[in-house]
């Protein structure tokens, strides 16, 4: 899967901070393509506005579920102050992860 520009930072800045075991960034910009927020539109033309978040990371491990949003969101404060309006984030230790892929 390629990635434009704005995902492809995304991934570099939180690969280098959080050496994640695995990381998924979907772009899902054209569905909200055409809906409007206060001070314009939300997705603009091309996508790279609106992504969802699935990082796996040691890094997380005996942090609670807002400090590591709160981590992530921190490591992309450039990014959603310009081309990002919206990113949801799912942030899993490798146990948690494990645990979740064999449906305990």
């Amino acid at each position: 899967m390629s990635h434009g520009p704005v995902a492809q930072r995304i991934l570099e800045k939180l690969g280098a901070a959080l050496s994640p075991d695995a990381i998924e960034l979907v772009d899902d910009s054209a569905r909200h393509a055409g809906h409007h927020h206060e001070g314009g539109m939300d997705a603009k033309p091309g996508g790279e506005s609106h992504f969802n978040l699935v990082i796996v990371s040691t890094a997380f491990e005996g942090m609670g579920r807002v400090e590591r949003q709160r981590r992530v969101l921190d490591l992309l404060r450039e990014e959603l102050a310009g081309p990002v309006h919206a990113l949801s984030v799912k942030a899993l230790t490798p146990a948690e992860a494990e645990k979740s892929a064999s449906g305990s």
